[in-house]
């Protein structure tokens, strides 16, 4: 008796005869070199291919009562788990169209009873062993999708780690700024979500521009990192000379942003994003921001909707030198720049959400908690500034 693990290591034939003579026949045949299971008809045929154990290859008699072999082989074909499993036709019928119907079915041959031995076993063999080499193609290409999938995953969290980190560093210079990241990532999603529902922009802000709009959102005020605290944590107006100073906060940022991407050696295209929004989220819409005094379409996108993110949310914030403003009064504000501080078309959109605005805000509010921890950070920063 043949050992059973090198039996199980046999390729499975199911061959599918209503006449006993003919499965005993190919029975005899193919044991030999295969595992054999045998089905009487249609019925019994589909369900051991759908088994826990399908077959490798299928011989199909088409004659069959009930449920002939072409229907069984439409079956076959319109499911997943068996429309991979090779069919040859085994069949008395002998007619080119009844050949050439099974094969348009999906049946990789078509041999015709009476049969001869040697060429049954030479195409059960050349069709087990092309079904190998497309199974072991298919599971390559499997191997090859997980792989680029993971890898995928990996440059993505690569990105988010990298992201996270920049702007980590101007949480660590301005107590001001964790909430308040938090509040404009949300609040640019929402507002370019709800951009792209016109026309214009459909094409631009694609899943993928929103999601990188969200990730880059928290590098807005990096370049806060180079400000002295005598200016950046002063709680009150500043005169001239520090709002100058403050308004380098934008190229200091860009640059911050660059030199991490030169160091890399190589331009980075997630940081492209990132640098844009850093760089030029205090222009406006009608050139009298800074750094560069650039207008309308001139400014990217992406920092056109992190200003109207960015004013509202200071606008509502409460702060140590300040209380927040009401969020009717900040819409308010919001609107009078239309077309001066902010894009048209980005207020507009802003209006129709400016309730979900509210919502966020409120769901990173600032604490009297936090709040309190900050004064006593301010105080503390200040007594040591220069």
């Amino acid at each position: 008796m043949e050992h059973p693990i090198v039996l199980a290591q046999r390729p499975i034939v199911l061959v599918v005869d209503d006449t006993p003579d003919n499965l005993s026949l190919m029975s005899s045949l193919l044991k030999p070199n295969y595992q054999v299971k045998l089905a009487n008809n249609g019925a019994k045929a589909l369900q051991l291919a759908q088994s826990d154990s399908p077959p490798d290859l299928i011989l199909l008699d088409i004659m069959m009562p009930e449920m002939d072999g072409y229907e069984v082989c439409r079956e076959l074909k319109s499911q997943a788990r068996t429309r991979d499993i090779p069919v040859i036709f085994l069949t008395a019928k002998v007619e080119v169209e009844d050949e050439r119907l099974g094969l348009s079915l999906g049946a990789v041959d078509y041999i015709t009873k009476p049969v001869s031995p040697p060429i049954v076993l030479a195409r059960v063999e050349t069709h087990l062993s092309l079904k190998r080499a497309a199974d072991f193609l298919r599971d390559k290409n499997a191997y090859l999708e997980n792989e680029i999938q993971r890898r995928s995953q990996e440059i993505t969290a690569i990105q988010d780690v990298t992201i996270l980190a920049m702007a980590s560093l101007a949480e660590t210079r301005d107590p001001e700024t964790g909430n308040h990241i938090r509040r404009t990532q949300h609040y640019v999603k929402a507002l370019a979500t709800e951009l792209r529902k016109d026309a214009r922009y459909s094409d631009i802000i694609s899943d993928a521009f929103i999601d990188l709009l969200y990730k880059s959102a928290p590098l807005h005020d990096i370049g806060k990192v180079g400000i002295p605290d005598r200016i950046l944590l002063k709680p009150g107006r500043f005169t001239a000379d520090e709002f100058e100073v403050m308004k380098t906060h934008t190229t200091l940022g860009f640059k911050a942003i660059e030199h991490a991407e030169k160091s890399l050696g190589t331009p980075v295209a997630f940081l492209d994003m990132a640098k844009e929004i850093a760089l030029y989220h205090q222009e406006k819409w009608d050139g009298s921001g800074y750094p560069e005094g650039l207008a309308g379409e001139a400014i990217p996108l992406s920092a056109r909707l992190m200003a109207v993110a960015d004013v509202y949310d200071a606008l509502i914030s409460r702060r140590v030198y300040k209380e927040g403003m009401p969020h009717e009064k900040a819409v308010g504000i919001i609107i009078d720049g239309r077309g001066s501080h902010f894009t048209p078309d980005l207020v507009d959109a802003f209006m129709a959400i400016e309730g979900e605005f509210r919502t966020i805000a409120q769901r990173f509010v600032d604490s009297d908690e936090e709040l309190q921890e900050k004064l006593s950070y301010l105080d503390k920063a200040l007594s040591e500034a220069p």
